[in-house]
């Protein structure tokens, strides 16, 4: 009767898994889209972080903006998840000099009125929004990477909201 109960309690884990998988690439794609659009609404809060060393910062704005937006539209079709998923990392490693500019340089920072040590704390959060790009990637994972992924969703996502 021991295995029948775990098979069970697997199940319940795997479906309950599922289910948060589903909300963060619903919730994720909805964040990528949304600030996405961003980028073409107010571009110069964007622009306030691009490196000084980078060249044409306005059209590497509108172009990570347009990549947002792929991204988080791709996230909604099971079949182009794949794409979303490696596209988003991709995305994410490109503009993490950004997000080093500003935890490093005081400008960036009143420009956009945080403090160094908010500016410091967007960086970890890095790693929890790869981790979830690759999980939305692929349709099975391990429980374990699930349960993880399932774990970093709800405080990455509530971050990011109250940015």
């Amino acid at each position: 009767m021991g295995w029948m109960t775990r098979t069970a309690d697997h199940k319940a884990t795997r479906l309950a898994l599922n289910w948060i998988r589903v909300a963060s690439i619903w919730s994720m794609s909805a964040l990528y889209i949304a600030v996405g659009i961003r980028h073409f609404t107010d571009p110069e809060f964007f622009l306030n972080i691009v490196p000084p060393a980078l060249p044409f910062p306005l059209e590497l704005v509108y172009i990570t903006g347009a990549w947002e937006v792929l991204v988080g539209v791709l996230l909604w079709l099971p079949r182009t998840r794949l794409i979303a998923g490696w596209g988003t990392l991709l995305l994410l490693v490109v503009v993490f000099p950004a997000n080093i500019y500003l935890s490093m340089e005081e400008a960036p920072q009143l420009a956009l009125g945080i403090t160094r040590r908010q500016a410091l704390i967007r960086l970890p959060f890095q790693l929890p929004l790869m981790l979830l790009a690759f999980w939305h990637s692929r349709k099975v994972h391990s429980t374990g990477f699930s349960v993880l992924c399932a774990l970093l969703f709800f405080p990455t996502i509530v971050y990011f909201l109250t940015l």
